[in-house]
């Protein structure tokens, strides 16, 4: 039996990278099977919700799911539970995917593309382990006012120490891969959450005797990521601060175009996505970089079918097309996204 991906392309530029992505993997002649379905704003215009049973039922039968991306300004007036943006909380949530990697590196040539000094942003090579399914994206949030009529809103920032002691796992086994060091970031000075963080952590860290540990307030390693990226390995971290620092790596591996990322179960089942969002400014122009889809169906390979050797290949041929000068607008060049692909596609031969 083929592999069976799931493709849910999504609004904007989703439907242009995944259509590349899918390409690259075709030119590997593996046995893999393809079902695309709707998700996000195009789901919700073709079935009145961005995450449609009939998407749910694809994901949950699938080996792994390609994910494009979500988001389109003429449904911001829509209820919140009835937003694109929330496809993705969604299929996060239902399907367990708790612990997202998300590596960053600069590729050889784009030093000057970093909004670092070529010298600092060439030591960039880490990993953000990010916690998925908690935090303040899934705490009980509420809309109220003060006793003075002052409207507030309120957002409940939670974990247990199960949550915080599985991704912790996930960070240590990713950093005995790599080069055994593991950042935890947190904001254990300020709230109680981060102290139970931290000290989940550091019990955890007994089974890892061969990863050298180490933690740093959030603020600090938002400023260290930007004076001193090398010295990262693997961080881990929550889905709040999780979300800003992977941004952040972003522009300075480059662009954010260039960055893949992986939500995975724990037990093989993941999702596969860009880092970037729908860029609606540019949808339809050919003009999104691909690379961080194409980087996406990668780690599909690795992660959830066991295909470390295709993989490999992939990697190989973007940092090849990108040496051999291959941009598209957001890393200074002129190619489209189709022509982007074309060159990765070159680079496997």
């Amino acid at each position: 039996m083929p592999h069976l991906i799931a493709i849910l392309p999504g609004d904007g530029i989703g439907p242009e990278v995944t259509a590349e992505a899918r390409r690259v993997l075709d030119a590997l002649a593996l046995d893999l099977a393809f079902e695309e379905a709707p998700v996000g704003g195009a789901a919700y215009d073709a079935a009145g919700h961005p995450l449609p049973d009939a998407t749910l039922d694809l994901a949950r039968r699938a080996d792994a799911i390609l994910f494009g991306a979500v988001g389109d300004p003429r449904h911001d007036g829509l209820a919140r539970e009835l937003r694109p943006e929330q496809a993705i909380l969604g299929l996060r949530k239902q399907l367990g995917l708790f612990a997202n990697l998300r590596p960053a590196r600069l590729f050889a040539g784009l030093e000057d593309a970093s909004a670092l000094k070529p010298h600092i942003a060439a030591a960039i090579d880490m990993v953000i382990v990010r916690e998925l399914t908690g935090d303040v994206y899934f705490g009980l949030k509420s809309r109220g006012t003060t006793a003075d009529g002052l409207r507030e809103g309120r957002d409940l920032m939670r974990y247990d120490e199960a949550e915080v002691a599985r991704i912790a796992r996930v960070g240590f086994e990713t950093a005995r891969t790599r080069r055994h060091r593991l950042c935890s970031v947190d904001k254990a000075n300020v709230l109680d959450t981060s102290q139970l963080w931290r000290d989940v952590v550091i019990e955890v860290a007994a089974d890892y005797p061969d990863v050298a540990l180490s933690h740093m307030y959030v603020d600090n390693a938002a400023m260290q990521m930007v004076r001193d990226p090398g010295q990262f390995d693997v961080i881990v971290t929550g889905n709040l601060f999780g979300d800003i620092l992977s941004d952040q790596a972003s522009m300075c591996a480059g662009s954010i175009g260039m960055l893949p990322s992986a939500a995975l179960d724990g037990q093989g089942k993941g999702l596969y996505e860009p880092i970037h969002g729908s860029a609606p400014d540019i949808a339809g122009q050919g003009r999104a970089n691909p690379c961080a889809t194409i980087l996406s169906a990668a780690m599909l390979l690795r992660h959830s079918l066991g295909l470390s050797d295709a993989a490999d290949r992939i990697e190989v041929a973007v940092a090849a097309a990108i040496a051999g000068g291959a941009r598209t607008p957001d890393l200074g060049g002129t190619l489209s996204t189709r022509e982007m692909a074309d060159r990765v596609i070159e680079a496997l031969a």
